[in-house]
């Protein structure tokens, strides 16, 4: 009589955590997102990591680091490697998803209290259904939070490290065993050859966020940006919720996967918003896969043919693009992405490696979007820079260069 004991313990185990978020704490209770996701992954399989595993990872990142003092100027970003699991990936990185995605968790959960409980009510009657209301959005906010949680708890059993979306997701330089295992899996290269180029990626990202001061930053402030831009679609939302079956987790799901209820506004701030966010997510992964380029080369065998794997995962929509579709609504665009690399190796051909490097000290130094089009022109057109002058002159509120 109550169906499947599984989804009845999951929805009892929801409820639980509904009730114990404390006052106060956002539009989404975290914890409860996170216990999805962690039993997503355990429901597949997350062994712990082995000693033998953890010690293959550790050493292949910090040979990946010496590999990199050749290729670079920025000094190492690696300072206490780690191998995790999928849950200890999830619990690592929560924090971040947490910034990136509430702001639009927030519009969800609002825009959802409303179509449950306000639809067709008189003003009067909602005001006095005032208490009701507040539960609904924080029936809202389980939902929602149950979305978030299916997608991180999707995303961990696909990832490789902390880096696969382009954003810092953690401060530690970390390669997934299970997540180096599925990348490998038909792959005709030796196993080390692949860890060890993953580990070269890792670290070339480590090395640029821990070393350009203000790249987190600009980075995660252009995401919420352009979330706040985000609006919920209303009518398919009420659409998606009539005659929907709250017991059913798998229904629930369902409502409100894929980004679909997500949609952009199309004014002109929103769309500078999404370019200079693809642009400067662009030009990370274009830096990180010339520098990786540059440091297997002669060293590692099967470098080329797998930096084209990792292009063609990215090209083909892979996990990770898409489960941040779906948190924060925003698809990247890999044609960009090879643009940006073609520039890397058009400035460093022209300037060397400490003139490529030196453009990630000032954020007026990096390249536009204007400049991916036309990499030889942005390599023609430079000037003598004095950083000393750019940070001494006030900078003029409407220059957007």
């Amino acid at each position: 009589m109550f169906g499947d004991p599984e989804q009845m313990a999951q929805a009892m185990r929801q409820f639980a955590d509904m009730l114990s978020a404390p006052q106060g704490s956002g539009p989404v209770n975290w914890d409860m997102a996170k216990n999805i996701a962690r039993h997503a992954v355990v429901a597949q399989g997350d062994p712990s990591v082995m000693e033998g595993e953890r010690r293959q990872i550790v050493e292949a990142l910090s040979l990946a680091d010496l590999w990199l003092n050749e290729a670079t100027t920025l000094p190492s970003g690696v300072s206490n490697p780690q191998a995790w699991s999928r849950s200890e990936w999830i619990e690592n990185t929560i924090p971040v998803w947490r910034k990136l995605a509430e702001p639009i968790a927030e519009r969800m959960v609002e825009t959802m209290g409303g179509a449950i409980g306000g639809s067709g009510l008189p003003p009067e009657a909602q005001q006095m259904a005032g208490p009701l209301m507040g539960m609904l959005k924080q029936m809202g906010g389980m939902m929602v939070g149950q979305q978030i949680g299916q997608a991180i708890g999707s995303l961990a059993r696909e990832v490789i490290g902390t880096t696969d979306i382009g954003l810092p997701l953690s401060g530690t330089a970390a390669l997934l065993p299970g997540g180096v295992a599925s990348f490998s899996s038909g792959l005709e290269h030796p196993a080390d050859e692949i860890r060890l180029y993953l580990a070269l990626r890792e670290a070339a990202h480590h090395r640029l966020f821990q070393h350009v001061p203000w790249l987190r930053g600009h980075l995660l402030g252009a995401v919420e940006e352009y979330a706040k831009g985000i609006t919920v679609d209303t009518s398919a939302l009420e659409e998606q919720i009539r005659g929907l079956d709250i017991n059913n987790p798998q229904a629930l799901q369902e409502a409100l996967s894929g980004g679909g209820l997500l949609k952009p506004e199309e004014t002109e701030r929103q769309k500078a918003a999404l370019v200079r966010l693809e642009t400067m997510l662009a030009l990370v992964e274009g830096w990180v896969a010339t520098v990786v380029d540059d440091a297997a080369a002669g060293k590692l065998p099967s470098a080329v043919a797998l930096a084209e794997t990792v292009r063609r995962r990215r090209a083909t929509g892979g996990p990770a693009e898409l489960t941040f579709g779906t948190l924060v609504g925003l698809e990247l665009r890999p044609r960009r992405l090879r643009e940006a690399a073609k520039l890397w190796q058009a400035v460093k051909e022209a300037r060397g490696v400490d003139g490529r490097d030196a453009l990630w000290s000032h954020p007026d130094l990096i390249p536009t979007a204007d400049d991916l089009d036309d990499p030889e022109a942005f390599v023609r057109g430079e000037t003598t820079w004095d950083i000393s002058q750019l940070e001494e002159k006030p900078r003029d509120e409407g220059d957007q260069s």
